[in-house]
This record gives structure tokens, sequence and C-alpha cells, in this order.
């Protein structure tokens, strides 16, 4: 099997926008040719909480959850979980000015889409 394009854009957790200070906290893999779009992230509450003290991590995590639930087309968070898997990742990479923001959109090739999001979560979250 020859590789398969994909995107990516990387979570981050920025509790001050104006201070633009963040820490990766997860990833979101699109590839189209394999109909896949997947999220996965990693929360390290003391790194986030030596940054922000006052910052509700429980919120950061909801919100992570919400990003996994619309990858998935879980219906539970909204009409945007109904939308192409495409819609989905534009939705998800579309910039915010929230906590919780995605990073640039990034890409590759991939033989194996679940493995480069593992992968990505290793060497950019940690």
């Amino acid at each position: 099997m020859s590789g398969m394009p994909y995107q990516y854009v990387v979570l981050r957790c920025v509790p001050r926008v104006d201070r633009e200070e963040f820490v990766n906290v997860g990833v979101v893999v699109y590839c189209e040719e394999a109909a896949y779009l997947e999220a996965a992230w990693s929360v390290d509450r003391d790194r986030l909480t030596a940054l922000a003290p006052g910052l509700d991590l429980d919120a950061v995590c909801e919100g992570l959850d919400f990003v996994r639930a619309v990858c998935s087309g879980d219906e539970s968070v909204g009409a945007v979980a109904a939308k192409p898997t495409g819609t989905r990742f534009g939705f998800l990479k579309a910039p915010r000015s929230t906590v919780l923001q995605p990073g640039p959109v990034h890409g590759g090739v991939t033989t194996d889409p679940g493995r480069q999001l593992e992968h990505l979560l290793e060497r950019l979250v940690g």
C-alpha cells in the first residue's frame, strides 16, 4: 500500500491569550483517502497548573472530549458531528481565541493514519 496524504493540527491550551503562552495538549489527524478523522490528547495537569494556577483543567479536558466527539461523529455534540469528515476537520482547525486552540495545519504521507496519530501525540504532546 502506498502512502496516503494526511493533515494534522496540534491542539494547544492557551490559558491567557494575551500572553500567547501555550502547552500542546492534543492532535487531530485527518486523512481523506482513508476516511479517517481522529483526535488524541494528553493533559499534563502539573505543567498547566504551573503555567496558569487558576485554570479549570476539567473544562480543558471537556473541550478535548468535545473535539474527540466531533471527530467520531457523535451527534450529542451538535449538528457539526453530522457533517462529512472534511467539514468536521475544517471546523476543528479553524482559529479560535479560546483556551483550547488549534495550531497551524501541517501535512504528510502515511500508510497508517492511526499509528501516525499515536506518533504525533508522543512526539508533539509527550
